[in-house]
């Protein structure tokens, strides 16, 4: 039985899945307001999953890149839940989801996540059986920069992201497609889908190995190993396919 949390971008959601799959799901459009969204929504997926917290085995959470407030309210909640309870946890990227929900293309995958102040961040994917592989490391840039990794690719890519939306006229120049706004967010089911293959191999962290995955310096000073002593946490790292080795 995992909760999944996943509140790097303004489409934050909470779900929870157990062996027969998902349960229940909540997600908010409300930019600025993960920190009151995150626990009444774990709550509301609680119930309508018919179970209490204590039947949880794991949490699994999106460690960004993101926005720095969100990053921090998802990654302290599932070391506050997992630290309390004994539970392991499995920290993602984001890309990596937005990436996964594309994985039915016959394209390569680009996912493009907006950075604000005229950057995105972004990394590349080709589909692979049951989710994606990942071929690049996280980047952080400006679109025309990524423009030109896609034209001088010169494959046919699917850019999926609310980053492609933001600068879809300067990538779709490239020939790029761009993929809709229905798969411009990361999700919380697609967080528990590739973090379920983990708990099952036992590929799990401690609470305190969580860190959130920054591609620039944040703008807020938030000191996470002092917030560590308080949850129980501090460092991590991603994952990229369903099932993958």
């Amino acid at each position: 039985m995992l909760l999944g949390l996943e509140t790097t971008t303004r489409h934050a959601s909470v779900a929870i899945a157990g062996d027969t799959g998902l349960l229940a799901s909540a997600r908010t459009g409300r930019h600025g307001r993960h920190g009151e969204f995150v626990a009444p929504a774990i709550d509301f997926c609680r119930r309508e999953a018919g179970i209490d917290l204590d039947a949880l085995t794991g949490v699994a959470v999106s460690l960004g890149p993101g926005l720095f407030t969100g990053m921090r309210v998802g990654i302290a909640t599932a070391q506050a839940l997992a630290h309390a309870r004994g539970l392991p946890v499995v920290g993602l990227a984001s890309l990596d989801l937005v990436a996964f929900a594309a994985r039915h293309t016959r394209r390569s995958i680009c996912a493009v996540i907006d950075a604000r102040r005229g950057e995105v961040a972004w990394a590349r994917y080709q589909p692979a059986p049951g989710g994606v592989q990942r071929r690049t490391e996280l980047a952080l840039g400006p679109p025309e920069r990524l423009a030109g990794e896609l034209e001088a690719d010169r494959e046919e890519v699917l850019c999926v992201g609310d980053g492609a939306l933001a600068h879809r006229e300067v990538l779709s120049a490239t020939r790029a497609a761009i993929a809709d706004e229905a798969a411009a967010y990361p999700s919380a089911e697609s967080l528990l889908a590739l973090a379920r293959p983990r708990f099952a191999r036992h590929e799990t962290q401690r609470p305190e190995e969580l860190a959130p995955i920054y591609l620039r310096r944040p703008d807020a000073k938030i000191g996470w190993q002092e917030r560590g002593a308080l949850h129980g946490g501090h460092g991590g790292a991603p994952a990229v396919q369903e099932g993958a080795p």
